[in-house]
């Protein structure tokens, strides 16, 4: 099972950031996916967290929505939209699983406009749940296409914010200090933030790709330190639970 394509390969590397024992808020699709694999291999004590209100389900099969059946199976409660963010709000989820379509040196993210907020180039879908997560759980890590088009030197908005401006600006807006993103699964690499000066930082490579393919493109300047390591490829395990278990369908992969 060496071939594998490049959404299986993210899928594999965001499971690796789910630890077992955790809670973790999942978003619909690629985090879906990453969380039942987590929890079949590595993190069977995973507790999923949806929007719509499910806690702890066992992700035996893929749900297609936050809001669907499937994200409230053998949960722990089924509560609802408000119940969640509260618990966001008091600290108990750990990860929060995020994407958009443009992301900055600082992590902020945007999922609401392209261009002018009026009138707006492009209309997204906005926010839903993502500036709670982002602004609430403790760490957060996003998943990316990688392109100039997406990393960029300022999003056009700030739907869900990283680490603001810089360093303290999260604690100045009044976020919970000791919050924010910690990496950035994208179709190229793993990135990470440093920890004094809060930006970008890249930490391996995908298998076949370069450090200079990621700088060519991502459209700020990253961190690059001296030693950049090379993501492991994704396991036969991984491989046939994700193509037999999870997606057999192949609704994604």
């Amino acid at each position: 099972m060496s071939d594998y394509s490049p959404i299986e390969l993210m899928i594999c590397v965001a499971a690796r950031q789910m630890p077992d024992s955790t809670t973790a808020f999942i978003g619909t699709g690629i985090p879906m996916l990453a969380a039942s694999l987590a929890q079949k291999l590595h993190a069977p004590n995973l507790v999923t967290v949806f929007e719509f209100g499910g806690t702890g389900a066992m992700l035996e099969e893929l749900p297609l929505a936050v809001g669907e059946e499937r994200t409230f199976r053998k949960a722990l409660a089924a509560s609802g939209i408000t119940d969640i963010m509260e618990t966001a709000q008091r600290g108990f989820i750990d990860y929060g699983f995020l994407g958009g379509a443009q992301i900055d040196m600082y992590g902020n993210l945007n999922s609401t406009v392209i261009g002018k907020h009026h009138p707006p180039k492009v209309r997204l879908p906005g926010s839903g749940g993502g500036n709670d997560v982002g602004s609430l759980c403790w760490h957060t890590i996003a998943i990316m296409q990688h392109s100039k088009r997406r990393f960029v030197p300022e999003v056009d908005f700030i739907t869900t914010p990283g680490y603001l401006t810089g360093p303290g600006a999260r604690e100045e807006a009044g976020l919970p200090p000791g919050t924010g993103p910690i990496k950035v699964v994208s179709t190229m690499a793993l990135l990470g933030f440093d920890e004094e000066t809060k930006r970008m930082r890249l930490e391996a490579v995908y298998p076949g790709v370069t450090v200079e393919d990621v700088i060519e493109n991502t459209g700020f300047e990253l961190i690059i330190p001296d030693h950049v390591g090379t993501v492991e490829p994704p396991t036969d395990d991984e491989l046939r639970i994700l193509r037999e278990e999870i997606d057999p369908a192949g609704l994604y992969i």
